[in-house]
C-alpha cells in the first residue's frame, strides 16, 4: 500500500467538516474510512491526530455526540424538512466547534501576551512587520575561477 499524500490546510478543513456533520458512533476507524471515501486517501489515526484542528474537532464532536445520546433523534414528515433539520444540526455542530477553536486561540493569545510581558516586550515590538522575503534566485559565484 502506498503512502497517502501529506495533509494540506484544505484537506484538514474537509476532514473537520466531515466531523461537523457526523452522526452515530464516532471512532477513528470509522472516520478514516469516511475520509478515504471522500478524499481518496487513507490516513492513519496517528497522522490525523497529530493535527491539532482534527484532534480537537474529533474530541469535541465525540463529546457532543455523547451528550446528545439522551435526546431523541428528530425526524421530519417530508424529505425537504428532514434535509433542513440535518443542515441545522450540521451548522450547530460547526458553530460549537468554531466557538471551541476561538476559545483555544484566545487562551493561547493570553499565554503569549503574558510571556511577552514577562520578557519586557512591548506592543510596538510585537507589532513590527515581518521581514520581507527575497524570492529571487540566489546568485552563486563560480569558485576557483579568477576574474580577468
Amino acid at each position: 500500500m502506498s503512502r497517502a499524500k501529506n495533509l494540506q490546510d484544505a484537506d484538514i478543513s474537509k476532514i473537520v467538516e466531515i466531523l461537523d456533520g457526523w452522526t452515530g458512533k464516532l471512532r477513528w476507524e470509522l472516520l478514516i474510512d469516511e475520509i478515504e471515501k471522500r478524499l481518496f486517501s487513507r490516513y492513519t489515526r496517528q497522522a490525523l491526530s497529530k493535527h491539532a484542528r482534527i484532534a480537537s474537532a474529533f474530541s469535541d464532536r465525540r463529546t457532543a455526540l455523547a451528550n446528545s445520546a439522551d435526546r431523541p433523534v428528530r425526524t421530519a414528515a417530508t424529505p425537504e424538512l428532514q434535509a433542513a433539520l440535518e443542515r441545522i444540526a450540521r451548522l450547530d455542530a460547526k458553530v460549537g466547534r468554531l466557538e471551541a477553536e476561538n476559545n483555544r486561540l484566545l487562551e493561547q493569545f493570553v499565554r503569549w501576551a503574558y510571556n511577552a510581558h514577562t520578557r519586557n516586550l512591548d506592543e510596538a515590538f510585537l507589532n513590527r512587520p515581518l521581514m520581507s522575503v527575497n524570492r529571487r534566485q540566489t546568485r552563486t559565484s563560480k569558485v576557483g575561477q579568477g576574474r580577468d
